[in-house]
């Protein structure tokens, strides 16, 4: 079926420069007429040829996601409950009044970047392949202090011509904290409550900052929580939420340094991840394996899990590099 109807496709869409004899047009219009029903029926066929900005690509996996934070998210629990309400309740407002505004902050290694690649597997079919997902790192895309007026008309400039190809795109800002102050805030516009800023709506996008900047606050809290002897799961958000704003606000090499985004209230989460234990890194080493197509193997996940450096000294709580590592240690162990 694909085959024929795009014979019929390039049948109607071909044709010749010049004169068209009287045959020729009463031949064509014939053609048309009679092809033009079966190309009706077809019509939505051409959507599955290439990525369009459709919700034939473009949807929400709820259960997906659900089930991904759930099974390959480890040690965030804070995180993977209000990353499931907040992108689900977002998806399925019809008329949003503003873009989705995410900020996640925490140690390395402890998913920031897992997550973000999880949202766009479920919401996009293409998944992190996406033409409509944008990935922004510091250090690549915007190197140069010297050039921060030029990065700000080329980032608005990205925004606003991706946003009109696709109401509905995706941009994540890897490495906030490397990134100068003051940049991220030539985009606080398109992240506002406006209907629409020269004939373009930004209401269906989504922006995902990643930010190791709030880390010292976060593992304060967790630390004070471990100390008095309370598990982690009874850590909540609004344990972590005022402190770690304000961190990252006060913080001249957050990203967020004393900028609008925050002084107007237009980050809708402040997403703290929690530091990993030993056993999360565990967990880590085993899904590594799993993902390899081996079997997993307790005793060799532990074996790479105490290899990893830990902090406190003496306490050794916490891995100084969550899981981050765990798959170039795999490598030597499988």
């Amino acid at each position: 079926m694909k085959r024929h109807v795009l014979l019929l496709w390039m049948l109607l869409c071909s044709g010749r420069s010049g004169a068209i004899e009287p045959i020729s047009t009463s031949i064509a219009v014939g053609m048309a007429a009679a092809l033009t029903g079966l190309l009706a029926s077809y019509q939505n066929i051409f959507y599955y040829f290439a990525e369009c900005c459709r919700p034939e690509w473009i949807a929400l996996n709820r259960t997906g996601l659900a089930h991904d934070l759930e099974t390959r998210l480890f040690g965030q629990h804070i995180a993977s409950h209000l990353i499931l309400r907040a992108v689900s309740g977002f998806m399925n407002n019809k008329n949003p009044k503003k873009p989705l505004v995410l900020s996640l902050h925490g140690w390395t290694g402890t998913g920031k970047n897992f997550v973000s690649e999880l949202i766009a597997e479920n919401i996009y079919r293409e998944g992190m392949d996406s033409s409509f997902v944008h990935v922004f790192t510091s250090e690549l895309h915007f190197p140069h202090a010297s050039q921060i007026d030029t990065y700000k008309t080329q980032l608005q400039q990205w925004i606003r011509g991706n946003v009109s190809n696709c109401a509905q795109s995706l941009f994540i800002f890897d490495e906030m904290d490397k990134m100068h102050p003051g940049l991220i805030d030539s985009i606080k516009p398109y992240l506002d409550y406006y209907d629409k800023l020269d004939g373009v709506s930004y209401g269906k996008a989504i922006f995902i900052f990643l930010s190791n900047a709030g880390g010292e606050a976060i593992i304060q809290t967790a630390l004070e929580f471990w100390n008095a002897g309370r598990k982690r799961e009874e850590i909540q958000l609004k344990d972590l939420e005022n402190s770690l704003s304000l961190s990252v606000f006060n913080n001249k090499n957050s990203g967020f340094w004393h900028t609008n985004l925050i002084d107007k209230h237009l980050v809708d989460f402040f997403v703290p991840f929690l530091p990993l234990e030993f056993s999360h890194v565990v967990q880590c080493a085993m899904a590594g394996m799993s993902a390899r197509g081996l079997q997993p193997d307790l005793e060799v996940a532990k074996q790479v899990a105490g290899e990893l450096v830990y902090f406190p000294k003496y306490e050794r709580i916490y891995s100084s590099k969550g899981c981050k590592t765990i798959d170039s240690k795999l490598d030597y162990y499988t």
